[in-house]
């Protein structure tokens, strides 16, 4: 259960005992979009220490929210997923999510930039569907960011999952994308449309034509960048 839980029997209480503990409605996100591995779970909630991962899904398999299993890529790998209990938190991450989305300020979301975080995100929304049927190697280059943390590669081939590489994979780049971290972010959460960032320079596209003008397409979004924003 939660540290600190507010020992009453109110079922709001009760459920704010188990939901609303430090990262726990981050790594439920996490879950439901599908990743079940720890490492992965890290890698999508980078500023979470590994300990305080491990105890909160130790929390919530206590909880009955989530079931641990071993994986068949070993006996000693171990994979996570929701319960039906779990699964049921998804609309009340959602409207969070959504919550946050229209009332924080712009400017607030805009303090928190992360590389790494915006990359993992984005490489799981990647639709590979409107891209040629082969082998698409996209280098995005984040011209503000220190050289250790400037270069990144997306892979997307017909039928397999997107990889992403921080280390030249090696393969012919078909298109570089050039930008800074805050203009691709403003652009995934929604927050500039990808045509005007195109227009004024912020955004560059440069190689295949085919990857080019499908870019919209592929790239995907924030699961709330439809949403309305309500505060500038």
């Amino acid at each position: 259960m939660a540290d600190n839980g507010l020992r009453q029997f109110c079922p709001l209480a009760m459920a704010s005992d188990i939901l609303c503990s430090r990262w726990t409605m981050m790594l439920l996100s996490e879950l439901l979009n599908g990743t079940t591995r720890f490492n992965d779970l890290r890698r999508g909630l980078p500023r979470m220490s590994p300990a305080l991962l491990s105890k909160r899904l130790k929390d919530l398999e206590s909880a009955g929210v989530v079931k641990r299993s071993r994986s068949s890529e070993g006996p000693d790998l171990y994979e996570y997923s929701l319960t039906e209990a779990g699964r049921a938190t998804e609309p009340i991450v959602d409207a969070m999510g959504n919550w946050g989305h229209r009332w924080v300020t712009t400017q607030a979301t805009m303090a928190h930039l992360d590389v790494k975080l915006l990359m993992w995100n984005m490489r799981r929304k990647i639709n590979p569907d409107p891209m040629p049927r082969r082998r698409s190697t996209i280098q995005i280059i984040y011209r503000d960011l220190p050289i250790e943390s400037r270069n990144w590669w997306l892979i997307a081939e017909p039928g397999k999952d997107v990889d992403l590489c921080s280390v030249d994979p090696g393969f012919d780049v078909d298109l570089y994308i050039t930008t800074d971290l805050r203009t691709m972010t403003e652009v995934w959460m929604g927050y500039e449309p990808v045509t005007s960032a195109i227009e004024d320079g912020s955004l560059v596209l440069v190689g295949d034509r085919e990857l080019e003008a499908t870019f919209q397409t592929w790239l995907g979004a924030s699961r709330y960048a439809s949403m309305e924003k309500c505060v500038a």
